[in-house]
Formats: structure tokens, sequence, C-alpha cells
């Protein structure tokens, strides 16, 4: 065996993943496939592609690691191939057709989670499959036990405060002392390893974008696009710094719109950092936050003089380096500065804008005048349908007869926990569930079907909203109480649908039912948002970039 260790170390370092399977399928006896080599053979039925997995491997591997876990229950190796088992499991639901028993997989979790005491890695694969089945309660009751012990990863901490956002009674004073908290955690680097930050401004404004997302059409490519499609190249220069595992035809369009770009996915912190000062960026905005890939330790060691939080994440970073944060005047209220570590650049009209899309809008019929029923319909991520939102569409489902209410989600998640909730409020054949679409103008063509939309809170539709009202169909919103959940508040105030924003719960669910009943006043809504919002703050491409520059020139000539 000892001789068959090294031919396997051997093929390994080689990368040699195909020829490795094959001689532990093939040319190993049964009794010497112990869990470490199962755990060596499902690794590299993963590797051997170098590239997208499929199907067929991620369910041979779950496989093979489950049969590993089942050799070895309690020690380090076992919980090494239930944490693998976890993730392919996870990796599987991508495909819709493959079934998942979640029960054994929560079984398998208990008896190993008891036994390793809260294994931050055995954690964060069970904290995937909550996430799947849009379990809130859950990620955020694993996440605190990981923040707890003080020693977790910082994107742990990240995801523990960005998931409170989805909480409907979390206060912005919450926010804004975790992530005061997240500042101190942050690594600081000894600024004799980085190069030095030129303070002596430009000829031309440097300006820089930070982002992990420019990539597969994602939805925050809709508003910089506009930033990006009407600059002053005279003034501007303009940087896009990547932090993409993978670059698509998206990212190489977003090349051309800039004067430089490069990808800093692959260097640590203090390389990165090098990198980006040596570029002598005079601002640099990251519209990450605390979602996504972000590399918030960056920010944290100063990478341009001024920096600056946008798009990607509405609440505070926490940063003592973070400079600004844009928003405007419907988001964050004067009383409410002192709740956010950075000081607010505030936008005259919109926090965003959104670029539109490159075909003729066309005025549809009420769809209750086909389906003689209401339709609501919401195409926000099911992680914002927390029990409070489910509670209060059940209501409205209830008291507006025969209507129906159509769900969709952009990220692939499981259905069954939000049908069942639903269920339980006994309106479960009123709800549709679509199942997320590759094709964007099958998504588009989804709003034809709703006569109101129903936004999420306390965490607002933002992309959704746009979309929604770009084809046409009126959002009811809910007033909010932070940047994060006053999203609807600020897009509704500037196409002057004041009507649509309601005071609370209880008036959220009233103005739904008095809607509905009232059709006439329906279409002469739908009409007049058709005929005015390209017109308005919320698509006016042209008016946005010039505030938004403005604004920049404002804080980058400050004394």
């Amino acid at each position: 065996m000892e001789e068959k260790a090294e031919v396997f170390k051997k093929l390994f370092s080689e990368k040699k993943y195909t020829e490795l399977v094959f001689e532990i399928e093939t040319n190993l006896e049964e009794k010497y496939k112990t869990t470490p080599v199962l755990n060596l053979l499902g690794a590299c039925i993963l590797l051997r592609t170098r590239g997208k997995k499929s199907k067929e491997d991620l369910v041979w591997a779950s496989s093979i690691f489950k049969q590993a876990y089942l050799k070895e229950r309690q020690t380090n190796h076992g919980l090494l191939a239930l944490v693998n088992f976890i993730n392919t499991s996870v990796d599987i639901k991508n495909f819709h057709e493959v079934e998942i028993n979640f029960k054994e997989i929560f079984s398998y979790f208990e008896e190993t989670h008891e036994l390793h005491d809260h294994n931050e890695v055995l954690i964060l694969a069970i904290l995937r499959v909550y996430k799947y089945l849009n379990n809130l309660e859950k990620i955020l009751y694993y996440l605190e036990i990981l923040v707890d012990r003080k020693n977790c990863k910082i994107s742990t901490i990240c995801s523990y405060i960005y998931y409170n956002c989805f909480k409907n009674d979390q206060p912005q004073e919450f926010f804004f002392e975790e992530a005061k908290l997240l500042d101190k955690t942050l690594p600081k680097y000894e600024e004799g390893k980085l190069a030095k930050i030129n303070n002596n401004k430009n000829k031309k404004i440097s300006l820089a974008f930070l982002s992990s997302d420019i990539a597969r059409k994602h939805s925050i490519t809709y508003f910089l696009k506009t930033i990006l499609s009407k600059y002053d190249k005279n003034k501007y220069k303009i940087f896009l710094i990547l932090n993409n595992a993978e670059e698509d035809f998206t990212t190489n369009a977003f090349k051309e719109l800039v004067d430089e770009s490069f990808n800093i996915k692959g260097l640590d912190d203090i390389k990165a950092i090098n990198l980006i000062r040596q570029q002598n960026i005079d601002i640099i905005i990251d519209i990450m936050g605390l979602t996504s890939d972000n590399r918030i330790a960056l920010l944290k060691n100063r990478l341009a003089p001024i920096q600056i939080s946008w798009l990607g994440y509405c609440n505070t970073t926490g940063l003592e380096n973070m400079d600004y944060i844009i928003s405007d005047k419907n988001l964050i209220y004067q009383n409410e500065e002192n709740l956010y570590t950075e000081k607010i650049i505030f936008l005259p009209k919109i926090w965003n804008c959104h670029l539109g899309f490159d075909f003729e809008r066309k005025e549809h019929p009420l769809p209750f005048k086909i389906n003689k029923y209401i339709t609501f319909g919401s195409l926000n991520n099911y992680n914002k349908i927390n029990n409070d939102v489910v509670e209060a569409w059940s209501k409205i489902l209830k008291q507006v007869s025969d209507s129906k209410l159509i769900l969709k989600s952009s990220i692939k998640r499981d259905t069954d926990r939000l049908k069942e909730l639903f269920k339980k409020h006994d309106v479960a054949e009123s709800v549709i569930f679509h199942e997320r679409s590759d094709s964007f103008e099958e998504h588009l063509n989804l709003y034809k079907e709703i006569d109101i939309a129903l936004d999420t809170f306390p965490y607002n539709g933002v992309t959704t909203s746009f979309e929604a009202i770009w084809m046409s169909v009126p959002v009811l919103t809910m007033k909010g109480f932070n940047f994060n959940s006053r999203c609807g508040e600020s897009i509704n105030k500037n196409i002057g649908m004041n009507y649509l924003i309601a005071e609370n719960k209880n008036d959220y669910i009233f103005k739904a039912v008095e809607l509905s009943k009232n059709t006439e006043k329906l279409i002469s809504i739908r009409k007049e948002i058709f005929e005015n919002v390209t017109s308005s703050a919320l698509f006016d491409t042209t008016q946005f970039s010039i505030d938004f520059f403005k604004s920049l020139e404002r804080v980058y000539n400050k004394p």
C-alpha cells in the first residue's frame, strides 16, 4: 500500500487526476479504499475536468464522499468527507432533476457537529444548505455561533451582518455597531510593506471601480454602465479593478468602456494593495461592500486618498477609511447620519439609475382584463421573503378573491419551505412558483402577467423594481428605517408614486387590497408609469451621470 500511496501522491502533484481516478477505482483492492483514499478519489473526480462540474461527476463524487464519511464518522478524515458530501450535494441542486435527501444531511451534521465542537468548515457547509432552503433563522443562528467565537473568517462576519439585513426587527444601530467591530477585526498591514499613496492630484481625475460582479450580466452592471457610458474622457481616467474568478463577454464589454482594467483575484492582500496604490488613483469606489466576493480588507488599508461605497451594499461598511457612501435624501435622514461611519454624499434625486433595455416599450393590457382575477408578483430573490412578508402576502391573497401570486428568484433556491409557509396560511394553491430561467427575455415577459408587484421588506427589491416599472407594472412598497429598507420608497418617490408607499404592514395590505378592487385606478397608474417613467430619474442616465460626477468633483475639490 505504501507503493500505491507514492504513486497516488505523484499523480496528484502532476495534476493527472483522471489517471489517479482510474488507479483507485480499478487497481486498488476494496480493503485499501479507506476514508482518506475515498476523499482523494472524490476530489479527483471533480478536479479532472478543470472547469464546470457536470451533474454526473457531482453525483458520483457525492456518493464517494458519503461512503467515506460512513466508514469513519468520528475522525477528522470523516469530518472532511462529510463537508465534501454536503458541499457537493448543494452543488448538485443546480440541476433541477436531481433529488437530495436533506434529512439525511441534517442527521449526519448533527452527530458530527456535536463531536467536533462547532467546527467552522462544517458549519459553513451546512450554512450553504440553509441558504439554499431560504431558512433565515438557521442561517443567522449558525452565523452567530461562528461570530461569537471571535476567530472566524472575515467573510463569515460580513455574511452575518449582511443576512441581518433580511431580518425585520433589526435597527440601524445594530448594523452601525457590528460594522465598526468588523473594521477592528480586519487586518491592518504595516505601511512599510505597502506602496506609498500618491496624494498629489492628477491632471485627469483618476477614478477606479472595484467589483467581483462584472460578469454574467449581473444586475449591478445595468447601473454601473450608466456611469461608464457617459463620462468626460478629457476630465476622467477610469480604472476597472476586477476580482473575478472568471471573465466573460460581460467583463470584456465593460473593459472596453474604461481606460484601464486589471484583475486582482489571484493576488493576496498586500500584493493587491500595492498594485492598486501604484496606479495613483484619486478616488476608488467599492461596489460590493459586505456582499459578494468582497475585498473589504483592502479598503481597510486604504487604496486611494478618497474611498467611496456605492451600489452593491446599501448600508454602512463600518470602515474608518471608507470616507463616503452615496445615497439620496429619501434613504438616509439628517438625524440618522451618525449611524453611518461614512460621510453621506446625497445625490439630488436618486442614488442609482438603470440603463433600461434595448427594445421598444409597448403598453400591455392589464392582465386582470384577460384573467378576470388579480395577479400579484415578486421576482425578488427568495432570501428576501421572510415570515412577515409571507404573512402579509397571505392576508392579501385571502382578501382579494381568486387572486394569484407569481414568485421567481434569480438565484437557484429550494421552494419547499416557502410552499410550506404559504400552506400554513391556507393560500398555497394561490401561489405560482416559476423556475429560474437563463432567458432574460423570458424573465422580463413574466411581468406582462403581473397586475401589481409586491415589494419585499425590510430588504427591498432594487433591480426587480426597476424592471417592473420599466414594464409598466406598479410596485407596492413599505416605508423603512434605514438605507437598505427605503430603496422602494426612493424609487417610487422618484416617479411620483407616493400612493404606492405604505406606512406599515397593515397599510401595505390595505393598499394592495384597495388597488385590486379599483381596477380603473390601477389602469390609470400603469398608464402614467408607461408614459412618464423613461424620462424620470430612474432611467434618465444623462442627468444621473451629470449629478454623479458633479458630486465626485465636489468631494475631490474639497480643501
